[in-house]
């Protein structure tokens, strides 16, 4: 049995053998393409973000207006994967600082949908750092979603978006009391601890405010705006967050073998922000949202053909999964093209066993 614990066995095995913070494996990129492929702007983020704002209140508009009637349900529908979807991937960008040039947008847009998403801003800004320098190493990647075995029902229950939810919402409990886990500990810096129990304590008293409104005005209204569309509009969220590490292989230091690029339909796109190009992303975490189908196009001869869609990707990923039901150690070997160059051998004999 593997241990995911940051403070445990596994955590120490990977720093004595070389995994912590290791050098990874990047494709070869000319410096000058490189560079304008960084180069951030603010008009892509400025348009992809007015229309999630607009969505929200023209989705939230309609389902106030026909509440009480059947008609409010696709209007709260929408607004509930803008709010409960499309809130990761902005939180995601922005935490990186690429999807806008001028800082304060990315910090505005970034806190929002941090507290969307029901994930502590400070907290996760630091744990998201770990996940891209020891991107499912383990022991010291603490965003691992497919554990070995998987939780298959568990996994399952993400969709409904109940118990993650519940959860999130006890961390941030946790956290707004002045408890951070010994994980916690490990990836946030003793000088930022006191910003992630102040915004945590933030987080809860709009949630009890919520909550207030709700009672005083007899209504769900209040608690559909905010709140409750975390629960219900988290379905697309996890539909593509699974796919981006699912069934392949951890422990290894090419993100050709562990992270996973899927071809999307344009709507999936825009409420994903791109991230469909995953490897991409991974192996070039500076590079903006707009720009990865750029880079997708100049590095795809380097990586493992693509997934054709969400369901054949889905497909693939539910051959392993179930395969490692039975044997924990098995893994989805990516296989590279003729013009690709190959994996460290030397890493993979090393670190991984099957």
């Amino acid at each position: 049995m593997r241990d995911y614990s940051l403070t445990g066995p596994s955590s120490k095995r990977a720093v004595d053998i070389g995994l912590a913070s290791a050098e990874w494996y990047h494709t070869e990129i000319p410096r000058k393409t490189m560079k304008d492929l960084m180069s951030r702007r603010d008009g892509p983020a400025i348009r992809d973000t007015l229309l999630w704002i607009v969505g929200h209140i023209l989705f939230a508009a309609g389902g106030v207006y026909f509440w009480g009637t059947w008609w409010c349900v696709p209007f709260w529908a929408a607004y509930g994967v803008l709010y409960g979807s499309a809130c990761d991937s902005r939180w995601h960008e922005c935490g990186h600082g690429t999807a806008f040039k001028t800082r304060w947008m990315n910090d505005a847009v970034y806190q929002i949908a941090s507290f969307q998403v029901m994930r502590n801003p400070v907290a996760w800004r630091w744990s998201h750092a770990r996940h891209h320098t020891d991107t499912y190493i383990v022991g010291r990647d603490p965003e691992i979603s497919f554990m070995r075995p998987p939780a298959v029902i568990r996994l399952m229950l993400e969709f409904i978006g109940i118990q993650s939810a519940w959860a999130s919402m006890g961390i941030l409990l946790r956290q707004a009391a002045g408890s951070l886990t010994p994980d916690e500990r490990d990836y946030i810096p003793e000088s930022e601890r006191w910003k992630a129990i102040l915004t945590a304590r933030l987080h809860v008293a709009i949630y009890l405010a919520t909550i207030a409104a709700a009672i005083f005005l007899h209504s769900w209204i209040p608690l559909m705006l905010i709140g409750l569309p975390r629960i219900y509009g988290c379905w697309h969220m996890v539909l593509t967050g699974l796919l981006q590490h699912g069934g392949l292989a951890d422990n290894v230091i090419d993100h050709r073998l562990n992270s996973r690029t899927v071809y999307m339909n344009p709507i999936s796109r825009f409420i994903y922000w791109n991230m469909n190009y995953h490897i991409e992303h991974h192996m070039f975490p500076m590079v903006p949202y707009h720009a990865l189908p750029r880079l997708h196009a100049l590095v795809k001869d380097d990586y493992p053909p693509p997934s054709r869609s969400i369901l054949s990707a889905y497909v693939e990923m539910y051959g392993a999964v179930k395969k490692q039901l039975k044997d924990p150690e098995y893994y989805l070997r990516r296989e590279l093209p003729d013009t690709a160059k190959p994996y460290r051998d030397e890493f993979h004999n090393l670190f991984v066993t099957r």
